[in-house]
C-alpha cells in the first residue's frame, strides 16, 4: 500500500541523511497511530450505510477472505493480513471496514443524486450475493443522508413537518452540528426495513467535516449499543444479588449466637464467596465495557457540538436521559457485587479469626493435659527409679555378702553381716552417682 512505501522510504531516508541512534521498533508504527482509521473525504450530497456486526473468532478470521473476494472482484488491492482497518472505492460506492476488539463495521458510500433520502441508500450499490454472505450478527444497521435543505423542502427550523415523513411521522431529534455548518435529525428507531436513520441536512459542510459528521454520529449508535449490553446483565444479576446479600446478613447474624455451629457457617459462607467471585470474573469485563462505551459516547456527543433547535431534544439530552439511568444501574450492580465480595471475605476473616481461637483454646487445654500427664509419668519414674535404686542396692549387698561368706569359707577371718551391712551406703551412692550420669548423658543427646 502507498502509506507502506512512503514508511520504508522514510525510514531509509532517516538513516541515509542523519546518523542518529537506531530506532525502536515500533517507532513508526506508533508514530503513525494517530492517523490509523481516519474519516474518509466524501463528495456531497452522499448516501450512507453502516452495519455494525459481533463476530467470533472463527468469524474474524473468513471476514478478512471475504473482503479479499469483494476486491478481487473489482479489480482492487486488497488489505493486508494483519490490517484492522480499510478503505477502497469501486465502481458505484466506496467502503470502508474497521475491525475493533468486539465488532466490526462496515461504512457504504454513493453519491448520485436522488430526491428520497432512505428510498435508495447505499447499501443497494453493494453485491447483494457478496452482502448475504458477510458473517456476523446484527448489532447496528442505519442509514443516513447528507442532503441540502432545498433538496427536502427544509426553510424554517420551526417547521418540521417535511422532515418528520422521512422518518414514519415519528418524533424527531436534533441539533445544529459542527459550528452551524450541519443539522441532524433522528428518531433512534428501527425503521420497517431494519435500519436506523440519519438526516444531515447540509447547510455549509466541507468535504472532511462531512465524513467525520457522519463517522461520529455511526460511533454514537454503536458506542451506545455496545454499552447497553451489560444492562440486560445487571438486570438478571439483580435478584442474584439481593439473595446473596441476605444470606450474608443471615450468616453474620448467625455469627454473634453464642449456639451457632462455626463450620457450618463457615461452609456457607466458602460457598457464598465462590458464588459472588463466580459471577464478579463472569461479568466484570462486560460492566467495564459498558463504562468505556459510555465514555465513548460522551466524547463523539462532545464532538458534535450541538446548539439546540427550538422544539426538540438535542441527540446529547435524548441519549443521555435514557442511557445515563441504564449505565448507573450497571455501574450500582457492578459496585455492590466488589462491595459484598468484601464484606464475604470480612465475614470469612472473622469467623475463620473465631474458630482459630477456639482450635488455640483446645489445643491450649490438650496441652495443659499432656503437660499434666507427663509430669506425673515423671513422678512415677522417679518413684520407679527410687525403689530400682533401693532394689539394686539390695541385691548387690547381697552379692557382696555372698562373696564375703565364700571367703569366710576359704578361712579368711571376716564378718559376714559386716561387710554386706557395710556395703550398702557405698553401693547406694555409685548408684545414685551413675544415675545421675546416665540422665545428663540421655540430656546431652536430645539436646
Amino acid at each position: 500500500m502507498l502509506w507502506q512505501k512512503h514508511l520504508i522510504f522514510t525510514r531509509i531516508l532517516v538513516a541515509t541523511l542523519f546518523q542518529i541512534p537506531p530506532n525502536h521498533p515500533q517507532r513508526f508504527v506508533l508514530h503513525n497511530e494517530v492517523h490509523a482509521r481516519a474519516s474518509s473525504i466524501l463528495s456531497l450530497p452522499v448516501r450512507a450505510s453502516y452495519l455494525a456486526l459481533s463476530l467470533s473468532s472463527d468469524e474474524k478470521k473468513q471476514e478478512r477472505k471475504h473482503l479479499t473476494a469483494l476486491c478481487e472482484r473489482f479489480g482492487t488491492v486488497p488489505p493486508d493480513q494483519d490490517a484492522d482497518h480499510f478503505s477502497a472505492t469501486f465502481d458505484s460506492f466506496q467502503m470502508s471496514w474497521e475491525q475493533h476488539g468486539e465488532f466490526s463495521s462496515y461504512s457504504f458510500y454513493a453519491y448520485d443524486s436522488i430526491t428520497e433520502p432512505f428510498t435508495h441508500p447505499a447499501l443497494k450499490k453493494v453485491p447483494v450475493d457478496w452482502l448475504a454472505r458477510i458473517n456476523g450478527q446484527v448489532l447496528v444497521a442505519a442509514h443516513a443522508s447528507v442532503v441540502s435543505a432545498a433538496d427536502i423542502d427544509y426553510r424554517d427550523e420551526t417547521d418540521l413537518s417535511p422532515l418528520s415523513a422521512h422518518f414514519a411521522g415519528n418524533p424527531l431529534v436534533g441539533s445544529k452540528v459542527t459550528g452551524g455548518a450541519a443539522s441532524v435529525f433522528t428518531d433512534f428507531r428501527i425503521h420497517l426495513d431494519g435500519f436506523s436513520r440519519f438526516l444531515v441536512v447540509n447547510h455549509d459542510l466541507r468535504t472532511a467535516q462531512a465524513g467525520r459528521l457522519l463517522h461520529r454520529l455511526f460511533d454514537i449508535e454503536v458506542y451506545r449499543v455496545m454499552a447497553l449490553l451489560a444492562f440486560p446483565i445487571a438486570r438478571k444479576l439483580y435478584p442474584d444479588l439481593k439473595k446473596a446479600d441476605r444470606q450474608l446478613y443471615t450468616i453474620t447474624n448467625s455469627m454473634t449466637q453464642p449456639d451457632n455451629d462455626d463450620a457450618k457457617l463457615l461452609d456457607e459462607l466458602t460457598g457464598l464467596a465462590a458464588e459472588v467471585e463466580n459471577h464478579i470474573s463472569s461479568h466484570q469485563f462486560r460492566f467495564a465495557a459498558a463504562s468505556a462505551y459510555y465514555q465513548l459516547v460522551g466524547q463523539r456527543l462532545d464532538d458534535l457540538r450541538e446548539v439546540r433547535i427550538q422544539g426538540i431534544q438535542t441527540l446529547g439530552e435524548f441519549i443521555k436521559r435514557r442511557l445515563e439511568p441504564a449505565m448507573n444501574t450497571c455501574s450500582s450492580i457492578s459496585h455492590r457485587y466488589t462491595l459484598i465480595s468484601e464484606r464475604v471475605s470480612n465475614a470469612s476473616q472473622l469467623l475463620r479469626t473465631k474458630v482459630d481461637i477456639i482450635i488455640e483454646r483446645q489445643n491450649q487445654g490438650l496441652l495443659s493435659s499432656m503437660a499434666l500427664r507427663a509430669k506425673m509419668q515423671l513422678r512415677m519414674q522417679q518413684t520407679v527409679e527410687g525403689i530400682s535404686m533401693v532394689a539394686i542396692t539390695y541385691y548387690a549387698a547381697n552379692l557382696i555378702g555372698k562373696i564375703a561368706e565364700a571367703l569366710h569359707s576359704l578361712g579368711w577371718h571376716i564378718n559376714v553381716e559386716l561387710v554386706e551391712g557395710l556395703s550398702i551406703p557405698f553401693i547406694f551412692v555409685i548408684i545414685g552417682i551413675s544415675t545421675k550420669r546416665i540422665h545428663k548423658i540421655i540430656a546431652n543427646t536430645t539436646e
